[in-house]
C-alpha cells in the first residue's frame, strides 16, 4: 500500500484530495492534528480517528494530538480539574492504542488557549462568523444545543484557530466535525492563516444497529473487561447475510483489518473448521453469501478486538 492509499484508507472523506496531493508533493513530513474533548470514555469511535493518526504517522506525517481541555469545560462536560484529568487518561490510551509516545506532540489546550495572541485571534474570527453559523457548526458536537451557551458558540472558533496556532496543515476528526472544519477553511485565510485540509472519518454505528450512544451503553470502551465484550458481542446485530449498517462488520473494516495482516474466524471442525482471510473484501463477500455464521464472525471480532485493547488494559491496571 502506497503512501496515498494508506492516508485514504477508510476515510469517508478528503477536503480535498488534490489538496492533499498537492501537500504531499511539497512537504517531505506534514502535519496533521486530532482534537479530543476529554468527557469520558474512549470508546471504538474514537479509536477510530486514533488509526487514522497512526495511518499518518506511517505516511510520514508529524503528529499532534490536542487533549482539549477548555473546550471539554466549555461544552459543559466538567470543571477544569475533572476533564484535565479525563485528558491524562485519554493520552495514555491512545499510546497504548499504538501512537508512537515519541513521535507525537500531545498538547492540552489550556497550555496556549489562554494567551493573549490566541485570544485576540478568537475575537477577530468572531468578527466574520454569525450567530446562526456558530451555532449550526456545533449541532452535532454540542451538549444541549437546544438552549445553546454563549461558550458553546465560542467554542467552534477556538477550534478554527487551534489549527492555525498549532500550525498543521491537515485536521483530521469523524464526519461530525465536517461543519466546523468548514468554518476553518473559510475563515482562516481572513486572518492570515493557511485553510487545513481536513480528513474525516465515518460514524460507528452501536452494537444494536442504532446511533452509538453512552445512555443505551450500545458501544465498546477500550476499558471493558474480555468478558464484558464478549456478553456485549453476543447480543449485538448481526443480521445472517446483511452486510448494510452491520457494527461487526464495522468493527473488522475499521479496526481488525488495519492491524491484522489476515484473520482466522476459528470453528470447529464438525461446522468446516478455521476460515482465513486476507482482506476485509474477502470477510464481507463470504458473510453476504452466507457461508460465514454471525456467532462466528462475533466470536472472532470478539478475540481481536479484546487483543487490541489488552495494551490498554495494562495501562489502567
Amino acid at each position: 500500500m502506497d503512501k496515498l492509499e494508506l492516508i485514504k484508507r477508510n476515510v469517508q472523506e478528503i477536503i480535498t484530495e488534490e489538496e492533499l496531493e498537492e501537500l504531499l508533493r511539497k512537504k517531505e513530513a506534514p502535519t496533521a492534528y486530532v482534537g479530543y474533548e476529554p468527557s469520558g470514555k474512549i470508546h471504538m469511535g474514537h479509536v477510530l480517528t486514533v488509526n487514522k493518526l497512526i495511518d499518518l504517522q506511517k505516511a510520514g506525517f508529524k503528529i499532534t494530538v490536542l487533549l482539549a481541555d477548555v473546550h471539554a469545560y466549555l461544552n459543559k462536560k466538567g470543571t477544569l480539574e475533572e476533564v484535565k484529568k479525563v485528558a491524562d487518561y485519554n493520552r495514555r490510551c491512545f499510546i497504548a492504542l499504538g501512537l508512537d509516545e515519541e513521535k507525537t506532540n500531545f498538547v492540552y489546550g489550556s497550555e496556549y488557549q489562554l494567551g493573549s495572541e490566541y485570544m485576540l485571534n478568537v475575537l477577530k474570527l468572531s468578527k466574520d462568523v454569525t450567530l446562526n453559523r456558530a451555532k449550526r457548526s456545533m449541532d452535532e458536537v454540542g451538549r444541549a444545543m437546544d438552549n445553546p451557551v454563549v461558550s458553546q458558540m465560542v467554542y467552534p472558533l477556538m477550534q478554527a484557530i487551534d489549527i492555525a496556532m498549532l500550525g498543521v496543515d491537515v485536521a483530521v476528526g469523524g464526519i461530525d466535525q465536517r461543519k466546523i472544519h468548514m468554518l476553518a477553511r473559510e475563515n482562516l485565510k481572513t486572518l492570515g492563516f493557511e485553510a487545513p485540509v481536513c480528513i474525516h472519518t465515518p460514524i460507528l454505528l452501536g452494537l444494536d444497529g442504532t446511533k452509538m450512544a453512552s445512555s443505551s451503553d450500545n458501544f465498546i470502551s477500550v476499558d471493558d473487561t474480555a468478558d464484558e465484550i464478549k456478553k456485549k458481542f453476543k447480543k449485538a446485530f448481526c443480521k445472517m447475510g446483511d452486510t448494510e449498517e452491520n457494527p461487526i462488520l464495522a468493527l473488522f473494516r475499521y479496526h481488525i483489518f488495519p492491524r491484522y495482516q489476515n484473520i482466522v474466524i476459528e470453528r470447529p471442525e464438525k461446522f468446516g473448521g478455521n476460515l482465513t482471510y486476507e482482506n476485509y473484501t474477502e470477510l464481507e463477500n463470504a458473510f453476504a453469501a452466507e457461508d460465514l455464521h454471525p456467532m462466528d464472525l462475533k466470536n472472532a471480532a470478539s478475540k481481536y478486538i479484546n487483543e487490541i485493547l489488552d495494551p490498554v488494559r495494562e495501562i489502567l491496571l
